[in-house]
């Protein structure tokens, strides 16, 4: 019987093939390069959508400003996306086209869940014909249809899923523990950004700055998309890190005070083992000095 990786070999060569268990490895290859990508994550409010990103610098020659990861689609719909950051432009332009078309032909704006289904038919399109690889990109679609939130994660297979809150690339897990934990439906838009923050926090494992972060949201009372502006941005970042400084205190007093405890306590059984050797050598020398009397 041949090893797995043996069998498997040779279905990850093209695109349109199926291993023996039914697994297409190239569309897995592509979900790989979407957790290699910096963390995204939007969530819904009861006020609308907030999309956040982080997109921290590998240099710090770099411009954080040049790097863009959350994209305007139209008045109402914004992006998030994470893994390779061509392939996720090119989605975005083709999500553009997608609701002007609509807003062309139909004299009104695209519904946010249709366009969610558009670009993902897409997605889907280049999984299942020869020449192409799937799109190494993941995106998370926010926007509002008159006083409905919606919020969508797609695929690099075509997949989509809605959610109320949710978060793509590197540290995913640690961001989705803290909404399992915290998340509510009726939060405000400003309790959604500290919660998306939080979330952040702890998927970059405290590795926040003001400028490795960018905040869209999409606001039900004006249906309009708005970018918060650095200066929003920095206040929102110095707000996070004040409390998680707050938080931390407590835990590293609580860990000084069981350090100080755990070494009370050795010094104590030291103390307590000395005497008790001294006590065994006078009982020894009491029963030596008996028995030289006898």
């Amino acid at each position: 019987m041949q090893p797995l990786q043996q069998q498997n070999a040779g279905y990850d060569r093209a695109i349109t093939v199926f291993s023996p268990d039914g697994r297409l490895f190239q569309v897995e290859y592509a979900r790989e390069a979407v957790k290699r990508g910096t963390t995204s994550l939007g969530l819904k409010s009861k006020d609308g959508v907030v999309l956040i990103v982080d997109k921290r610098t590998v240099s710090r020659l770099v411009e954080a400003k040049s790097i863009e990861k959350i994209f305007q689609i139209d008045d109402h719909i914004g992006v998030a996306t994470s893994g390779l950051v061509a392939d996720a432009r090119a989605l975005v332009e083709r999500a553009r086209i997608e609701s002007q078309i609509n807003k062309i032909t139909y004299n009104e704006p695209i519904l946010v869940g249709g366009l969610a289904k558009k670009i993902c038919d897409l997605k889907q399109l280049y999984t299942q014909n020869g020449g192409v690889r799937p799109f190494g990109s993941a995106l998370i679609i926010g926007g509002v249809n008159g006083e409905e939130t919606r919020l969508y994660e797609t695929d690099p297979s075509g997949a989509l899923i809605e959610y109320k809150a949710t978060a793509i690339g590197s540290g995913v897990q640690a961001a989705v523990d803290v909404f399992e934990e915290r998340y509510e439906e009726d939060l405000s838009l400003e309790d959604a950004i500290n919660l998306g923050l939080d979330a952040l926090y702890e998927a970059t494992e405290g590795r926040t700055t003001e400028d490795s972060v960018e905040i869209a949201v999409i606001e039900v009372a004006t249906q309009a998309y708005r970018k918060l502006s650095d200066e929003e941005v920095s206040g929102y970042v110095k707000d996070l890190l004040e409390r998680n400084a707050e938080e931390e205190e407590p835990e590293e007093e609580a860990e000084e005070e069981a350090v100080e405890e755990a070494v009370e306590e050795s010094e104590e059984a030291e103390d307590a083992a000395e005497e008790s050797e001294e006590e065994t050598s006078e009982e020894e020398a009491s029963e030596d000095k008996d028995s030289a009397e006898e």
